[in-house]
């Protein structure tokens, strides 16, 4: 099952957390969390911020592993759907039509609504959902694009764009959390660049700093965003393979 991107709001109160510092394998990722459970292949942390987060085993540490293999395996509920192997975001795969995004967004227990889904038709999917959970502070919103077909090809997470104040605080730690949470999901990226500069940034420009290559195909970028003189970070799902830029 490849390592996905999780946010699950959990009833933890009968597991008993421990805290630790969780290394990736390549030791070049980190961060602190409670442990909550794990089974055979994936372990399950809630981190600081209260995002609780799935992952592979295999991407952790020896150091990780050989303290897991203390542990008693928690096998998944019995109630709980198996994971999609395709999933990109929570249930969402590419080449879902809009009805199949629709429902799943609907069922979905990292993802939340203000919208009554009876406004859908008139307002769209764009910007209707959230996580449930803050990342680094902020809840990072849901945006979609389709194929000729009507089929999903790319899921953006955006957070609310922000006044210029809030370009090196609230949304450089949304941007830290974000690129932690995916290196530990996805393995080292291909491309991984510092905090992209404020003055870099123009209106209607996205700056990456980060690429990973999704396990399905595809590909995970992490970056900033300046629109109508507001600031944003955005994680982009595409179906495309954007490859790393070479500097000569």
């Amino acid at each position: 099952m490849p390592f996905r991107f999780l946010l699950l709001l959990l009833l933890i109160g009968k597991l008993q957390a421990e805290s630790r510092t969780w290394k990736s394998a390549d030791g070049k990722a980190s961060f602190i969390g409670d442990f909550i459970s794990h089974d055979t292949q994936r372990v399950t942390v809630r981190q600081e911020s209260g995002t609780v987060s799935t992952f592979k085993i295999e991407k952790l540490s020896e150091e990780d592993r050989n303290w897991l293999a203390t542990k008693n395996s928690v096998a998944a509920a019995d109630d709980e759907p198996a994971p999609d192997p395709n999933a990109v975001f929570d249930t969402l795969c590419f080449g879902d039509s809009r009805k199949e995004v629709e429902k799943k967004l609907q069922e979905s227990k990292l993802v939340e609504t203000q919208v009554d889904e009876t406004f859908f038709g008139r307002f769209g999917l764009n910007g209707t959902f959230r996580t449930k959970q803050k990342i680094g502070g902020l809840h990072c919103e849901l945006f979609f694009d389709w194929s000729k077909g009507g089929n999903l090809k790319e899921i953006s997470l955006q957070t609310q764009p922000k006044d210029a104040g809030s370009y090196d605080d609230l949304l450089r730690n949304n941007w830290n959390q974000l690129a932690e949470l995916l290196t530990m999901l996805h393995g080292h990226p291909l491309q991984r660049a510092g905090f992209p500069d404020r003055d870099d940034l123009q209106n209607d420009l996205y700056l990456g700093s980060h690429i990973w290559r999704l396990e399905g195909g595809g590909t995970a970028m992490l970056g900033t965003s300046m629109q109508a003189n507001k600031y944003m970070v955005v994680v982009r799902f595409t179906t495309e393979r954007i490859n790393p830029v070479r500097v000569p």
